[in-house]
């Protein structure tokens, strides 16, 4: 019995970045051995194993062969006589099909370490192209290696490309890709997934709506970067730079998909982007299956984000129905999150990078102001049910135009 490290503990310890998770693989055991040493069995489809003390999972080295379509299509095979280059082979690319013997021995038969070295990610084999879940794994990859300079090899995104024309991809379940997806978001460059995604042709038959976007023209004036899709890019740069949470990285990728919806006459204004953008929103939400607060405020970022960009200009009463429509009342987090958004939107634009956003100031103390006014003096005065709500209305509204007219002294007017 041989044990292993394996993957991305080894990868991540000679790019000299923090190793988080280690997985263990062991070879010339069997199941049985495994069992007489206290190993906790826990894989379904294979043999996977808990360490007795500190619950880490032991995989019996193995092989795999194509069985069906999608990600779960592959039949495996665990036997004591599968080597550590047979179960290196069955790897998605070269960096992460390495390993590290008991005693720090490196074992890289497919030129990881090379790779790691060219700033490569590179498949180990043409069996990369049965598994369509890779096409997502390889483009999170990039977008969380960029900053450190990797690139997708020319002949890998040839095979993701394959795969992506093959009709593999619809195989996929929504939940296998909403995880690959929400990852990438996370990543330090989650544009880097979607440009790999596009630049393979996998984001028309995954995300069509925002691969709908690329080549749409905006306004010079106030899109200096001219393309939708690229800005929508520059959008999530933003987000990654800010450390947003994955609701404003969600709300913001689908942001503009009403943009992907106008007709070519009307280019490069898009009148009305906010309302037809909703239903295409519904329907990433649904097909991703994406969590309740990441749809609600994709939904609510799509229909209010230009009133956010308009936060100065705003009547009281308008300001009241933004905030109102919210609920920031019970869920203040939210509003803040839609402010982050809108602020990620104004900067994802070029040379907009650096440029200040009163607005979020603005409507965050704005918010503050409609929250401060009491309801106990008008509880004092006996109203209740529809009375209460008309009067507690009134009042915020009347603190909303104080909080307005101060606020116009003191702040300039953007756009």
């Amino acid at each position: 019995m041989q044990i292993y490290k394996v993957g991305g503990a080894v990868r991540d310890r000679l790019l000299g970045q923090p190793v988080k998770d280690i997985d263990w693989l062991v070879v010339g055991a069997t199941v049985e051995q495994m069992l007489a040493q206290g190993f906790r069995p826990v894989g379904d489809d294979f043999p996977v194993f808990l360490h007795p003390q500190t619950g880490e999972e032991y995989a019996l080295a193995r092989t795999e062969r194509k069985s069906g379509q999608g990600y779960g299509g592959f039949t495996f095979f665990a036997s004591p006589d599968v080597s550590i280059e047979a179960d290196l082979i069955r790897r998605d690319l070269t960096i992460n099909a390495m390993a590290e013997d008991e005693q720090g021995q490196l074992y890289d038969p497919y030129g990881g370490q090379r790779d790691l070295e060219a700033r490569q990610l590179r498949h180990v084999s043409p069996a990369f192209a049965e598994d369509p879940l890779r096409v997502l794994r390889v483009a999170r990859f990039a977008a969380r290696y960029a900053p450190l300079g990797f690139r997708v090899a020319k002949d890998t995104l040839a095979l993701m490309r394959k795969l992506s024309e093959s009709g593999e991809l619809q195989a996929l379940t929504a939940e296998r890709s909403w995880k690959e997806i929400s990852r990438a978001l996370m990543e330090p460059r989650p544009d880097v997934f979607f440009q790999v995604l596009r630049d393979c042709g996998a984001l028309s038959k995954l995300l069509p709506e925002v691969d709908a976007l690329f080549g749409v023209p905006q306004t010079a004036l106030h899109h200096p970067e001219i393309d939708t899709g690229v800005h929508m890019l520059m959008v999530l740069q933003q987000c990654a730079a800010h450390a947003q949470p994955l609701t404003v990285r969600w709300a913001c990728l689908l942001h503009d998909l009403g943009k992907g919806s106008t007709p070519a006459s009307d280019w490069p204004r898009h009148i009305a982007h906010e309302v037809r953008g909703l239903k295409l929103v519904r329907a990433v939400n649904a097909r991703c299956k994406a969590p309740k607060d990441c749809q609600e405020l994709a939904l609510l970022v799509c229909e209010y984000h230009t009133h956010g960009h308009r936060a100065l200009e705003l009547k009281a009463s308008t300001l009241l129905e933004l905030l109102q429509s919210f609920d920031i009342y019970r869920r203040p987090q939210r509003f803040a999150e839609f402010v982050a958004a809108c602020e990620m939107d104004a900067r994802g634009r070029l040379g907009f990078e650096q440029r200040d956003y009163p607005q979020a100031t603005y409507l965050l103390n704005a918010a503050d102001a409609a929250r401060a006014v009491p309801v106990q003096p008008l509880l004092a005065q006996g109203l209740k049910g529809e009375e209460l709500g008309a009067a507690l209305k009134h009042e915020r509204l009347q603190a909303l135009k104080i909080y307005k007219a101060n606020a116009q002294k003191t702040q300039p007017k953007t756009t």
